[in-house]
């Protein structure tokens, strides 16, 4: 696609995406605006699919909803939560390293800034960014692997890495579309456009896609 139909792109998009599940944190974020429980909740849904990162966040923020409140639980009490997120084990103390971490240097605070937040232990830059446009509705590109795989698919980005599709994104794409181009894209990314075999006879901006990449589809 060229560049310029980036604009044409997104509203195809978010025309489609009516019909679409949002993504679990960010319906969170449209449910609570808490930047904590959206931290929480980022770092349970990493290697975890939708349906479960929702169920475990909902059982554990129905024990604990504050740093105070979550440090008070034994580890032990945040695993059996959590099961069966993946990695349960190590995020359950990543959970209690944060809650530390937000006490003692933010004052039990959310830090709303990208730098301060990637300070804080098992949090990475999809995190962060996510944390920034969903719990603070600052401008930020948060890149997953839905994310990076769609824009280079499309042939926006000629990228090899998240973290470089990111910084492609920030010099290219219209500051307008940041917030809301990581929700787009993963609901796309779920429901339409998948890493094998996607629905290309489905798909709401066909006319626009080289499918750089695809071998397959429906």
């Amino acid at each position: 696609m060229r560049d310029s139909d980036i604009d044409a792109v997104i509203r195809l998009l978010k025309l489609a995406s009516k019909q679409w599940a949002l993504p679990a944190v960010s319906q969170l974020g449209e449910e609570t605006k808490d930047p904590f429980r959206i931290l929480i909740s980022c770092l349970l849904s990493l290697r975890t699919k939708d349906q479960v990162t929702a169920q475990a966040s909902a059982r554990l923020f129905a024990r604990a909803r504050t740093p105070q409140q979550l440090l008070a639980l034994p580890l032990s009490r945040i695993r059996r939560l959590i099961y069966p997120v993946g990695f349960y084990r190590t995020k359950a103390k990543r959970i209690h390293q944060i809650c530390q971490h937000l006490i003692g240097r933010f004052r039990g605070k959310v830090p709303g800034s990208l730098d301060e937040l990637l300070t804080l232990p098992g949090v990475g830059r999809k995190t962060a960014n996510l944390v920034v446009t969903v719990g603070f509705g600052k401008l930020g590109i948060c890149v997953d692997t839905h994310v990076h795989r769609i824009s280079n698919r499309l042939g926006y980005v000629k990228t090899k890495t998240p973290g470089e599709t990111e910084q492609a994104l920030r010099a290219k794409l219209p500051k307008r579309h940041w917030i809301r181009y990581n929700d787009l894209l993963v609901s796309f990314g779920q429901t339409i456009c998948h890493p094998v075999s996607p629905w290309c006879s489905r798909c709401p901006v066909e006319r626009y896609c080289p499918r750089i990449g695809v071998v397959h589809s429906r």
